[in-house]
């Protein structure tokens, strides 16, 4: 039914303002907004969009809702945190001093939060 469809996602903020800074800025990812409909599309690699919404009444989720793939985890971590990210430390993930786990049953990941709550990560491939 949906395989030629074009699937995309999407999350909300409770900040349209402070995502756009945060993303656009401190992430680096190229942000558009779209006045008419009040939404910021996220440009990531491979020309797909992700869009983002605002919600008066924002939970963040419970889980990663992005994850950036990248080749050396401990350079992005630096440069990140160079930027102001703070990443989260789970005990039960034994993340380590700069909050990255490298736990042998998977990549080596670390997680952090947008200015709404929402929990993103960075992962070595």
């Amino acid at each position: 039914m949906f395989t030629d469809t074009d699937a995309f996602s999407s999350f909300a903020v409770d900040d349209l303002a402070k995502a756009k800074q945060f993303y656009g800025d401190v992430l680096g990812l190229k942000v558009s907004d779209d006045p008419d409909m009040g939404l910021l599309h996220l440009h990531v690699a491979g020309g797909r969009e992700i869009l983002v919404y605002p919600k008066a009444d924002h939970v963040p989720a419970t889980f990663t809702i992005l994850n950036f793939p990248v080749a050396d985890i401990d350079e992005a971590v630096d440069e990140l945190t160079k930027r102001g990210v703070r990443f989260e430390r789970y005990e039960d993930f034994g993340t380590d001093e700069k909050g990255i786990s490298r736990d042998d049953g998977g990549p080596p990941i670390a997680w952090f939060t947008d200015p709404s709550g929402n929990v993103l990560s960075v992962l070595q491939v």
